[in-house]
């Protein structure tokens, strides 16, 4: 952490409002939106306080309306605003998906450079709280799939407020997933100067030299656990789309050996895109088939059987040692 000076620690809910508010006062076109944000703060209390600090012009309280809220955006958007929208949660998303795809990715390449579309969609996003249907899913891959939009996952407060700086000073969009699961379970001690962390770039959370461990958002940190016994080269993405592929190379060719973890059903997701880069780009350095530790392609069960559902340590540890005995 590049800083002499540091401030109380910080949880991700708490990180994020710093981001905020830094932000919304560095430039006064930034404006945050979405269902419940400006006098309750939030469902989660990301947005507690900017009511107060910002006033209603610039904390907007919305109708329950996801494409509204979206479209709305984008239009503001397109006047030189820079709209920070809260979607409740991404099982929420998807009535704003046309929006997102139809307009928001395409402003750029449809008017061939002359405007952009400087919008965040911040939502939080997987298991791990117990939540109800639609509160819990990870479907980051549809996102990651579309030209124009990038999408961010922070894994802890302090990369939650730098990409989250980033995110908003960035003239495209971005599709912010925060995990639920990481709200308030970890704190960090944070800079006390304002710092942005580049968006597309990953971070070695682990190094190691037998194997490379790739992950993101709340399953980085089953993957460090698991990976504790071994020599492993542990990758936190940060980004989706576009992600750091000189850095997962690298890691490729230094260990030969490959566990990419994702809270995701396996068919079709992210880590699928990873596998087939690695196939393509380094296949004569692998010593093993690359493994991927997911969830299982059925829709997201409730509480009782969440656990079982999502990639947990002993599932990391027996693909490790799979990929190891090859």
């Amino acid at each position: 952490m590049p800083s002499s000076q540091v401030l109380p620690a910080f949880n991700m809910v708490q990180a994020l409002n710093s981001a905020l508010k830094e932000e919304m006062a560095r430039n006064p076109d930034v404006v945050v939106m979405g269902e419940d944000v400006g006098r309750d703060g939030g469902v989660f209390r990301v947005t507690e306080g900017l009511y107060d600090a910002f006033g209603p012009q610039r904390v907007i309280d919305t109708p329950l309306s996801e494409s509204g809220i979206v479209g709305m955006a984008i239009g503001m958007a397109a006047h030189g605003l820079v709209p920070v929208v809260e979607i409740q949660f991404m099982g929420f998303i998807y009535p704003a998906f046309d929006q997102l795809v139809t307009n928001a990715a395409r402003i750029r390449a449809r008017s061939r450079g002359r405007f952009s579309c400087p919008i965040v969609v911040r939502t939080p996003y997987g298991a791990g709280v117990k939540a109800i249907e639609l509160h819990s899913e990870s479907t980051e891959a549809l996102f990651s799939h579309i030209p124009g939009l990038k999408v961010v996952v922070p894994s802890t407060p302090y990369t939650a407020k730098g990409l989250l700086v980033s995110a908003i000073r960035d003239p495209d969009p971005v599709i912010f997933l925060e995990p639920t699961r990481l709200y308030r379970m970890i704190k960090e001690e944070l800079p006390a100067e304002e710092y942005a962390i580049p968006l597309g770039k990953a971070r070695n959370a682990k190094e190691g030299n037998a194997v490379t461990i790739i992950s993101w958002g709340s399953m980085l940190h089953r993957a460090l656990k698991a990976a504790e016994p071994y020599d492993a080269d542990v990758l936190d993405l940060l980004t989706l789309s576009p992600y750091d592929e000189g850095a997962v190379l690298a890691s490729v060719k230094k260990t030969g050996r490959v566990v990419i973890v994702q809270e995701a059903p396996k068919s079709c997701g992210f880590a699928s895109e990873i596998s087939a880069c690695i196939a393509e780009k380094a296949i004569l350095h692998l010593r093993a088939p690359v493994m991927r530790v997911a969830a299982f392609d059925v829709v997201l069960p409730f509480a009782r059987l969440e656990e079982y559902y999502m990639p947990g340590i002993k599932n990391i540890r027996e693909a490790i040692e799979e990929t190891l005995r090859y």
